[in-house]
């Protein structure tokens, strides 16, 4: 990832999230972020306009609206397939994960993840999953590579070593 992407803890505010957003070849999402917006007005407005693989179990009834830029791909068969297929759409560029815990937690344990960005907000929402809860996750080790500011979110790169 080195060789290819700029050190984000150097960038601040626009220049940070421009340097993720350029270094994002396609998206792997989870079925709740991709219902919690609109996605009929991801065209031309969400912040990577790249083929954007959605784990789910039922995809929608009709598919959202697309461009040459911009596509949905709906992935039913597992974290694997939508990994080798994002990987592929990404043409060596970074595949983002934008995911619930649950996907999260799928790619690590099937060791499909090389590098993990946390990003943090202070707002504190109260509920909701708690992130790597499910346990066994013992052998994974992190090496922090960058940490970033932009506004009030402070994003912590890490290297996954294990």
């Amino acid at each position: 990832m080195d060789r290819l992407y700029p050190d984000l803890a150097a960038l601040r505010g626009t220049d940070y999230i421009n340097a993720l957003i350029d270094e994002t070849g396609a998206v792997i999402m989870g079925r709740k972020p991709f219902q919690m917006g609109e996605p009929d007005s991801y065209v031309g407005s969400y912040e990577f306009q790249v083929p954007i693989f959605v784990l789910t179990h039922q995809p929608p009834n009709r598919q959202p609206l697309q461009d040459d830029r911009l596509t949905f791909t709906f992935i039913s068969n597992g974290v694997e397939t939508a990994v080798s297929r994002a990987v592929a759409a990404a043409g060596g560029r970074a595949v983002q994960v934008v995911g619930s815990v649950s996907v999260i937690d799928q790619l690590l344990r099937a060791g499909l993840v090389d590098e993990m960005r946390v990003d943090v907000m202070p707002v504190l929402l109260g509920g909701g999953l708690r992130m790597f809860g499910s346990g066994n996750l013992g052998e994974l080790q992190l090496e922090k590579t960058a940490v970033g500011e932009v506004g009030q979110r402070t994003s912590l790169r890490f290297r996954v070593t294990k």
